[in-house]
């Protein structure tokens, strides 16, 4: 029980950063691009050097003496990257969090531009800051059963995947922010918003603890649903690494700085696990 509860404070501090995001922001506090884009790449690295290091490779261990188990583990890899693959084609472009995201108030990024054509229409700046709160909660269910896994299965590999997750969740609260604060000029309604859209995440993890106790499956390494769920898990956060982590990364800074963090990110979580 006690390694539940752990695995889900974990999924608690990478949701909350959502709101730490929109408070950033809101009050002033700025973010230099470059340490933005650094902190993104190695939480890439972080969250890349897992999944293929740790995750993927125990699945395959695991699986063993189920027929043809290392095909079912690759698919699963694949069918995790096909959960967030669908989950963003759902989600309309300008409605994505990873569409609109900023760094501050008067900064000029895709986000600003957009809502300056929105421009006292504060019904319409509401609804983007809504929407944009709708789709990083939906995006944050799966996050949090990785989180909820990883943290679960290892209370290292747990805390390195809590890091990488509340990191990119950091512009994502952004994203929900501005727009709600130009809608309705209220720092506080704001910064609700963004935490709330991150809440998400500990429900995710809640959801997959909950199902699995139903159905009586194993996510402490017993059972064929374990190593699974492990190489789905290791898909999701490849592909947020991909899709989501390093083009942001990309935007926000220069492209080395960016690699820097990924090649860090990767180098600490490599040595932490020569050392523990």
């Amino acid at each position: 029980m006690g390694n539940v509860l752990y695995a889900l404070l974990m999924t608690l501090i990478a949701g909350a950063a959502t709101g730490l995001g929109g408070a950033l922001i809101l009050f002033r506090k700025r973010l230099g691009s470059n340490f933005l884009a650094a902190a993104l790449g190695l939480s890439a690295g972080v969250m890349i050097f897992i999944s293929l290091a740790e995750l993927y490779p125990e699945a395959r261990t695991a699986i063993t003496g189920m027929p043809h188990g290392d095909v079912w583990v690759l698919l699963a890899f694949f069918g995790g990257m096909g959960i967030i693959t669908l989950i963003d084609f759902l989600i309309p472009e300008y409605e994505n969090p990873h569409e609109a995201s900023g760094l501050s108030l008067d900064s000029s990024t895709a986000a600003t531009e957009m809502m300056s054509g929105m421009a006292g229409n504060a019904a319409a700046l509401k609804k983007l800051g809504i929407m944009s709160a709708l789709a990083i909660a939906i995006h944050n269910f799966p996050e949090g059963m990785a989180t909820f896994i990883g943290a679960l299965n290892d209370t290292q590999t747990g805390a390195g995947i809590t890091f990488a997750i509340a990191i990119h969740n950091i512009p994502e609260g952004i994203a929900v922010a501005i727009p709600i604060y130009y809608a309705t000029r209220n720092r506080l309604k704001a910064l609700a918003y963004a935490t709330l859209s991150g809440l998400t995440e500990p429900l995710g993890a809640a959801l997959c603890y909950a199902v699995t106790a139903l159905t009586g499956a194993r996510l402490d390494g017993g059972g064929a649903a374990f190593p699974l769920i492990l190489a789905a898990v290791s898909g999701i956060m490849i592909y947020i690494s991909l899709d989501e982590l390093l083009p942001t990364a990309e935007k926000y800074g220069k492209h080395h700085v960016a690699i820097a963090g990924v090649v860090s990110g990767m180098a600490i979580m490599g040595i932490s696990l020569l050392i523990m």
